[in-house]
Formats: structure tokens, sequence, C-alpha cells
């Protein structure tokens, strides 16, 4: 498989958050891109995200595995 863009990865991410945490990604700064060719490894990322008409600002770092996002870890931002 060959390397995400990070647009792919942005699109994962939103799909991600809106899956699992019912957030929709407004925007998403990637800061640090820790991936192989194969699309394994972490992708540091600070994102505002909007639940019921609240926004919030988050470092979010995802584990890809493959391509695909496998765990997520955050700190709020603000």
């Amino acid at each position: 498989m060959p390397q995400l863009t990070e647009e792919q990865q942005i699109t994962k991410i939103a799909d991600y958050l809106k899956r699992n945490y019912g957030e929709k990604l407004v925007n998403c700064d990637v800061q640090q891109d820790e991936t192989d060719e194969e699309g394994t490894g972490r992708l540091v990322t600070e994102c505002t995200v909007e639940v019921g008409g609240s926004r919030s600002l988050w470092r979010k770092t995802f584990t890809f595995d493959k391509g695909e996002i496998v765990n997520m870890s955050w700190q709020r931002l603000g």
C-alpha cells in the first residue's frame, strides 16, 4: 500500500472522529508525521472539532497501522 497523502490522512481522521466520537472536524493541521511508506506510525495534529454547536481545539495523536487508524490520544488545548 502506498503512503497516504496528508489529504487522505485527514479524511480518515474526519471519518474516525465522526464515527467514534460524534465530532465534526472543522480544521486539522498536521504537526508531525511519523508514518512510514506502509502507512504505519503516528500522526500528531492540532484539530478544531465541533460537537453540538460548540468548538474546541485539541492536540490529537493518531496511530495508524497499514493506513487505518487504530488508536488516538488527545490533549485539550482550548
